[in-house]
């Protein structure tokens, strides 16, 4: 094995570990040392790799924030209706608040409002996410014709600020007792499909 290798496979484990510990210690729990301990290498390793705590989680984010926009982008690539692949990104929503990603997102979100190079990489990728609904809505203005008084645009930062938004409350701890937060996401899909339907049905 090559020295590039082993350096790929040493950041990969420790990313590994990190993801792990952050599960069980949280944001502001998650100890570099124990990342280390976890992945099993020495402290002076994931320094070397990543600097420091925050270097560390913001590499984490990334790795995250790419493989779920991977997994998106394929989803909202397949020949369904738009209706059924925005319900799949309602399910994607419960599985990336168990996992912690949605904690870390909105943690660093937090941090940026007052450390800018904190803040300029969370925004380049949640930025990334826009573009993605930006691209879905255009395809849904194409099939369907013009949405209403909005641009694509418009419609994908307000899907995309519907859920931010909904997921910051979800971890304040409003829940079903408080606010119908994720029956309203799910709502969403209705009215997403009226619209297909109603479109599919005015056709000649």
């Amino acid at each position: 094995m090559s020295k590039t290798e082993v350096a790929s496979d040493t950041r990969a484990g420790i990313l590994d570990a990190a993801r792990r510990r952050l599960l069980v210690d949280g944001h502001r729990g998650l100890s570099t040392r124990k990342v280390a301990e976890a992945a099993g290498v020495p402290l002076s390793q994931l320094h070397y790799y990543f600097g420091s705590k925050q270097g560390l989680l913001l590499s984490l984010l990334e790795e995250e924030n790419r493989r779920r926009l991977d997994r998106q982008t394929r989803m909202y690539a397949d020949d369904r209706p738009l209706w059924e692949r925005y319900e799949q990104a309602c399910d994607f929503l419960e599985d990336d608040l168990d996992s912690g990603f949605v904690r870390v997102l909105q943690e660093m979100i937090a941090e940026g409002w007052t450390n800018e190079a904190i803040g300029n990489a969370v925004k380049a990728l949640v930025g990334s996410w826009y573009d993605l609904l930006t691209e879905v809505a255009t395809e849904a203005e194409e099939r369907l014709g013009p949405l209403g008084p909005f641009t694509a645009r418009e419609v994908a930062t307000l899907i995309g600020n519907t859920f931010m938004g909904s997921e910051a409350l979800i971890l304040l701890g409003f829940d079903r007792d408080h606010l119908p937060i994720r029956a309203a996401l799910r709502r969403i899909g209705v009215l997403i499909r009226n619209l297909e339907e109603g479109a599919t049905d005015a056709r000649p």
